[in-house]
């Protein structure tokens, strides 16, 4: 014990890095806030693309989400307005590592009559995401997906963000953890809207 004590007083710096990491590899949490901290620097951030002419919609047909209630809601009846839509599962670090910037940015344009959110859950058990939602307050609407999902939105890879400008065109498609509440985020929004 002894040695032990001499060892962590001689090497503390060592001991407190070494409880970091191991509480940040069991932590979803704390590898959260972790990855919430390098995304706030702007470094993972990707941003809208500029229309091409001649760029056409791609079909969303048979793409439909629905909400707690169980209503429908299919993508192709939202053209004329900027669609974001954020793949997430509850268990997903990146994903809750950003959630707290798209909760800024829902609550930024939430009454923007053409604006629409899709943040699309992804668990298994849907119970989950939405205890997830509820003990963190977060007000983004709940939604799952019925049916398939065009891969050119998505891919299997969590988090995944998709903008759709109002002709339903892919303007920005992100896999991986973002900061989605910047000013120059919030910019490429306000230009898609208008």
């Amino acid at each position: 014990m002894g040695d032990l004590k001499k060892w962590v007083q001689n090497n503390w710096s060592t001991a407190i890095l070494t409880v970091l990491f191991v509480v940040i590899l069991v932590n979803t949490d704390a590898r959260a806030w972790l990855m919430r901290q390098v995304a706030s620097t702007g470094l993972l951030n990707s941003g809208i693309s500029e229309s091409k002419a001649g760029e056409v919609a791609i079909s969303y047909h048979d793409f439909t989400v629905k909400n707690e209630a169980g209503i429908p809601t299919n993508i192709s009846d939202l053209r004329g307005k900027v669609v974001f839509i954020n793949f997430w599962a509850s268990w997903c670090p990146p994903c809750r590592a950003e959630f707290p910037s798209i909760q800024k940015l829902y609550d930024k344009y939430r009454s923007h009559p053409d604006m629409v959110f899709l943040t699309i859950n992804l668990d298994d058990d849907q119970e989950l995401g939405k205890a997830y939602l509820k003990e963190k307050g977060f007000t983004i609407p709940f939604l799952t997906r019925e049916g398939n999902i065009p891969k050119e939105i998505y891919d299997g890879s969590l988090p995944t963000t998709v903008v759709l400008d109002k002709k339903g065109v892919i303007r920005l498609r992100h896999t991986g953890v973002a900061d989605y509440s910047k000013d120059s985020f919030y910019a490429d929004m306000d230009a898609l809207l208008k």
